[in-house]
């Protein structure tokens, strides 16, 4: 009887760890300034093309970790490959720059956006000066997860999104 009750208490207790409603998880994300800033710096561009907001992702967030700490480890700058995931880097003075100020960057490039089929998208002719601002706004991207490191004196930001942007012959929205 104690190895029964014993064995129903330890699988009632496996059971309840990470047990989160939906509410319960967004509450927690919505609660956490990181990931409120991170989705309000992205959210502030799709709300002027009246495209749905990005949601967290903790499985992006994660990998996003992973590649800013090796960015920051190696000192260098330079995509990932093979992830399925789209992915914008940012790299400046440790410290020194808000969330907001790493996200403005990217989204600073949509004044040399102009709507058309990607590659076509750029007012310069070169679609990857405007490669991180269609990421952000690609209606398509449902996730964003991010994650910052640094070394060397600089911070590392990674974003990762699901599904990813910048698709051939597609538009953004």
């Amino acid at each position: 009887m104690k190895k029964i009750l014993l064995s129903v208490f330890l699988i009632s207790a496996v059971m309840s760890i990470n047990v989160f409603s939906d509410e319960e998880k967004a509450l927690a994300v919505k609660d956490d300034p990181f990931v409120t800033e991170i989705l309000n710096a992205h959210n502030k561009f799709r709300t002027e093309l009246n495209i749905p907001p990005l949601k967290w992702s903790d499985k992006l967030a994660k990998n996003a970790k992973v590649w800013a700490d090796r960015l920051a480890a190696q000192r260098r700058m330079y995509h990932s490959s093979g992830t399925g995931e789209g992915e914008n880097l940012w790299m400046g003075t440790s410290g020194y720059y808000s969330i907001t100020q790493m996200v403005d960057a990217w989204g600073g490039e949509k004044k040399f956006y102009k709507h058309g089929v990607f590659p076509n998208v750029s007012s310069s002719g070169n679609w990857a000066d405007v490669g991180h601002y269609t990421q952000i706004i690609w209606s398509n991207t449902t996730e964003v997860g991010c994650a910052k490191s640094s070394g060397g004196g600089y911070d590392y930001f990674v974003c990762r999104y699901s599904p990813p942007g910048n698709y051939l012959r597609q538009k953004a929205y």
